[in-house]
């Protein structure tokens, strides 16, 4: 057993399997999105957990786990929300507690980063903060405005400028189908805008999915109307042909996704547009996810 405190659900990115789970918060500072179900449960109340308790986490897992952790990452949905201080006190702590770590990750919203200077960012990457993952979702303001994420293009942009210039790696999600069929257009386009404002290393794409239900959606945003398969299809296919990108890796393999893309931006761009465009008119002959493996 792991000398870690974990409150139930545990969520990570695909890409962090094999990472030590490392909580600093429970649950989301902002968790008003009316497209999330992440942090909803009661035990994910938002708190910032005890510093001193930590730290103590940390020394002992370096004792349980010796040399064998090589990648770090810091939980719940919202570690960056800390002062620099608490989190360059934990990035230390894991570079002398468990010295084979190679990258500290983290998720990260873009209202995190509003008081936090690009002079504070890179001191937490020097101190072991290699990549954070930013949930953009869209780029269009009308969007964001109607699921309620807090969020506009101009903060957006303005975090993930911040984090190239202190020279951390970001790694942005994009979910495909969230205008719905009234602003699906408008979605793609602008985020597509943001993407090439920003010259991300990282791009992923999910489609949106509510295993709970539309309601939360609906109160805010009346009208919602999900797009069926092949108007997804329509929407990336205007998404991908906006997109200005120079050497951003791509992936849409999430368990959401009925077509899977993967490649490098801009050099596959063609390639994926191929396969984008055979899928909007032969979706038989495309090699789509059956829906029953569809992990939503």
């Amino acid at each position: 057993m792991l000398p870690i405190r974990y409150i139930d659900p545990v969520y990570r990115p695909p890409s962090e399997a094999d990472s030590l789970i490392l909580p600093l918060t429970d649950g989301c500072s902002w968790n008003r999105c009316s497209f999330c179900e992440m942090y909803t449960a009661p035990q994910k109340k938002f708190r910032a957990r005890d510093e001193a308790a930590t730290l103590e986490t940390i020394r002992a897992c370096g004792e349980r786990l010796g040399g064998t952790v090589r990648r770090v990452f810091l939980a719940d949905g919202d570690a960056m929300m800390l002062p620099t201080r608490r989190l360059l006190n934990a990035l230390n702590a894991i570079r002398e507690h468990l010295p084979a770590v190679r990258r500290v990750s983290s998720y990260c919203l873009p209202r995190n980063l509003r008081k936090k200077s690009v002079a504070e960012l890179a001191e937490l990457a020097a101190a072991g903060l290699k990549l954070v993952y930013v949930g953009a979702e869209s780029g269009d303001d009308v969007v964001l405005e109607k699921v309620s994420k807090g969020e506009t293009f101009a903060t957006t942009c303005d975090a993930l400028q911040k984090l190239g210039a202190a020279g951390i790696t970001r790694s942005v999600m994009i979910l495909n189908g969230l205008g719905g069929r009234a602003l699906w257009r408008q979605h793609a386009e602008n985020s597509a805008r943001l993407l090439n404002a920003t010259q991300p290393e990282y791009l992923a794409t999910l489609v949106v999915s509510f295993p709970k239900g539309e309601d939360r959606l609906r109160a805010g945003f009346p009208g919602w109307e999900p797009l069926s398969q092949h108007e997804l299809f329509v929407e990336m296919e205007c998404f991908l042909a906006g997109l200005e990108l120079q050497r951003t890796v791509f992936r849409s393999d999430h368990a959401s996704n009925w077509l899977v893309l993967k490649g490098t931006l801009g050099a596959d761009q063609a390639r994926m547009l191929e396969q984008v465009r055979a899928a909007i008119a032969r979706p038989e002959d495309a090699r789509l996810r059956p829906a029953w493996a569809r992990g939503l």
